[in-house]
Order: C-alpha cells, then structure tokens, then sequence
C-alpha cells in the first residue's frame, strides 16, 4: 500500500470509526471519488476494503514511514471523529489504538492537535444555548426585514474566512470551517425570524449536500492530491496547487451554502429535498469562479490569523 493510499484509507477508518455508514455518506464519498478523475488514488476500492475488512488498520499505519505523513494521518482522523460533535467511546478507542500502531504517543505536535481540535468540535459553542425545541420556531419578537446587501456581505466574510483558513500551515486549522458554516446558517436563520439549534443546522448542510464527516474527508483528500505528501516529506512541489484547490473548496462551498441558506430561509423553509440541493449545486459554479477575484482578501484575512483568533470565532455570538 502506497502513502496516498494509506492515508485515505485511515481517514475512512476514522469516518466509520461510530459505527454509522449511512446511504449519504456513502453518496459523498461517490461524489467525491468521481470528481478526483484519473490522478486519484482508487477511492471507491478502498471504501470497499475497508467496509468488507479486506484491509485494516494496521495495513495503512504501517505504510506510512515518514514522521509527518504519521502526524498528519493521525490529525487527519482526530478531525474527521470530530466531525459531529464530542467523540463517543468507539471514536476514542479507535483514536487511541491509531496512535499506538502510528507510534505517537507523546508526540507533541499530536497533543496540540487534540487540545485544538477538542476544542473546536463541541457543537454546543456553535450556536446560542439559549435555543428552544423543536428544531427551528419562529422568533417571538417582531423584527425587521433582513437586509439583503447586509446579508450578502455577511456570506461573503465567512467564504473569505473559510478560505483564508486552508492557507494557514496547521492542519488542525480546517476544523474550524464547519463550525465557521453552522454559524452563518444560524445568523441567516435569525435574521429571517427562525431561531435554530444545531440539529436542524446539521440536517439542513446535509440535506443540500454539505455533509460533515464527509466534508472532513474531502477536505483533507484534495490536500493529499494538491501535493501535501511532498510537502511533508520535505518538497515544496504542489503546495500552491493544493492551497488553490482548498481555498475554492470552502470558499464556494461557504459561499453557495450562505446563499441557498438565504433563500430557503427568506421563503419560509418551503423548498423541497431536491430544490435544496439542486440550488446548492447551481451556486457552485460561479462561487467557483468568485474565489479568484477575492484571493487577496483570503491571503490577507490568513496572515492575521492565529489559533486563540480562531477558537473565539467559533465560540463567538
């Protein structure tokens, strides 16, 4: 098994490490693997592998020699578990025994990864504690009409944001876009009258097809095809090319998340399953092609940033 391959193995491991498989993620993961083309590694072999354990753990952590590959296959996995909230007991067992077989025990760069991502991943700093059942109501008090220009300018500073966050050189830095996303879905939602909790927020990204773990996934796979193999063993070719494919990826996927948000929020939450998706897919594009006009906007966003920056975005209001 070839580094490539064993890093994207690891990072399917750790997204099954909760026992769930359900029918999206697979289609996520599908659609990731389709829009990689030929220069990828063999996605859907080795999501079959690992469903059928016709590979293991020990396979994939014993391909990867190199120290920054190891710490990296580890981060990558701490930030995927993380996904949907605090880690549960299999999660933390799987974690624990990746370490082990990684021989990482006591690494320290490790240990900064997990302070950071523990504390990125509580999903209850996300939003507002003070939300009331069921999912999404109405806000009692009267409020004025949102303003469209306020509310677009809103969704273009988070995309800024979540792309300046795939230029920082700490890995752990992409735990923060989620969380980053389920923020702006719930300012957008006030705005239009509906106060929301984080399982309505998590089921509304899914439904338009931004998962979580999955989107952990893609994450870190477009870093290893933008050259980050090369860059951890010492190489700098690829790197540009890998910052480029990230920041288009959460920009136009924060971007186009904002902007279905608005719609499905201005017009009473009355859009179907497939209007959902159908709109998200349609913004894509041409956020695709916003990402380039606003690179200088993300380059320096980026070199402002720190971690304590970052956590105090998250838990903000």
């Amino acid at each position: 098994m070839n580094p490539d391959n064993a890093l994207l193995t690891i990072a399917l491991f750790a997204a099954f490490a909760d026992g769930v498989k359900d029918d999206r993620e697979r289609e996520h993961v599908r659609r990731f693997a389709d829009s990689l083309g030929a220069q990828a590694p063999d996605l859907p072999r080795l999501y079959q592998d690992v469903l059928l354990k016709r590979v293991t753990l020990r396979d994939a952590s014993s391909a990867l020699e190199d120290l920054g590959q190891r710490q990296f296959a580890y981060e990558m996995a701490l930030c995927i578990c993380d996904a949907d909230g605090r880690q549960c007991d299999t999660e933390r067992a799987f974690l624990a025994d990746l370490k082990r077989q990684l021989c990482l025990d006591g690494d320290a760069r490790v240990a900064d990864a997990e302070s950071k991502a523990e504390a990125l991943a509580d999903l209850d700093q996300y939003a507002p504690a003070t939300v009331a059942a069921p999912a999404a109501v109405a806000v009692a008090a009267a409020q004025p009409a949102p303003s469209d220009a306020e509310l677009d300018k809103t969704i273009l500073n988070y995309a800024i944001l979540n792309g300046a966050l795939e230029l920082l050189p700490q890995s752990w830095a992409s735990v923060a876009i989620i969380p980053l996303q389920i923020k702006m879905v719930y300012r957008i939602g006030r705005a239009h009258g509906y106060e929301l909790d984080q399982g309505h927020i998590k089921e509304f990204l899914a439904t338009v097809g931004v998962g979580l773990t999955s989107q952990y996934l893609e994450q870190f796979g477009r870093k290893l095809l933008g050259g980050l193999l090369g860059k951890v063993a010492g190489k700098t070719v690829g790197g540009l090319g890998r910052a480029a494919t990230g920041m288009a990826f959460s920009f136009a996927s924060t971007y186009a998340l904002g902007h279905i948000a608005k719609r499905y929020y201005a017009g009473g939450r009355q859009m179907s399953a497939a209007a959902l998706q159908q709109g998200f897919q349609q913004m894509l594009e041409p956020a695709k092609k916003l990402q380039a006009d606003y690179l200088p906007q993300m380059r320096q966003r980026a070199s402002g940033l720190d971690a304590g920056q970052i956590m105090a975005m998250v838990r903000g209001g």
